[in-house]
């Protein structure tokens, strides 16, 4: 394996990716422009981007539950999110095709020695979503922080669009951030970190850093500059 001295995971919301009206091209051009200005400013960086199913998945959930007439059962409603993350996952690794491992992560049981600076990965199993899949990337290669862009800007201690009196929060523990969230994970759930990852990542002793698709903002906390999100550890 290179001797990468900085391996970064960035947990991408399917929702940024596949917003409801396609692909949102414009995201993923600022996320190519980002990535390569990080890489350019530091050769000993190491990508690894684990990619969500976004509206892919409940487009294909939906219109087979028309078809049948009744819900899917969960396994079957988790291996259509897992298909539309491996979609949205090969698109990543098309766009970084120049520099980003040929062979995209989506069997966590098995470590690869990817020398390139970008890895993808995508969903593997039904049980829980990619959140949990870059967790076990922490796990298997090293890195102890996981930055999570998704559609929302900040964890609240309460859901904001239930109570009018919720509050973003800056920071919060794994063990606050849990009673926040619950314990169990459903297909297609939209919490800021899946249950079942926030417990893993609790575990390992893995933080997580949640941020919206501002790429001014992520780059303020690459400078080390005060930025808007929440650490979660």
């Amino acid at each position: 394996m290179a001797n990468y001295s900085e391996k970064i995971v960035m947990s991408i919301g399917g929702s940024l990716i596949v917003p409801n009206g396609g692909i949102d091209s414009k995201f993923l051009k600022d996320l190519n422009k980002f990535i390569r200005g990080q890489l350019a400013k530091n050769k000993n960086r190491q990508f690894f981007l684990i990619t969500g199913g976004g509206m892919t998945t409940r487009h294909y959930q939906k219109a087979a539950s028309d078809v049948i007439g009744r819900q899917l059962t969960e396994d079957d409603l988790d291996w259509i999110g897992i298909h539309a993350t491996r979609l949205n996952g090969h698109l990543l690794r098309t766009i970084f095709r120049d520099i980003a491992h040929p062979i995209i992560i989506d069997d966590y049981s098995t470590i690869r020695k990817p020398t390139e600076p970008v890895i993808v990965g995508a969903g593997w199993k039904p049980g829980w979503s990619t959140d949990y899949d870059a967790v076990l990337v922490c796990e298997d290669y090293g890195p102890r922080t996981v930055i999570n862009l998704s559609n929302i800007s900040q964890v609240y201690n309460k859901d904001p669009k239930k109570f009018t009196d919720a509050k973003p929060l800056d920071q919060v523990s794994w063990a606050d951030f849990r009673k926040i969230i619950g314990d169990k994970w459903s297909p297609g759930m939209n919490a800021p970190f899946d249950p079942i990852a926030a417990k893993k990542a609790q575990e390992l002793g893995v933080k997580v850093i949640l941020m919206g698709k501002d790429f001014d903002n992520i780059r303020k906390y690459f400078k080390g500059e005060k930025f808007l999100g929440t650490v979660i550890e």
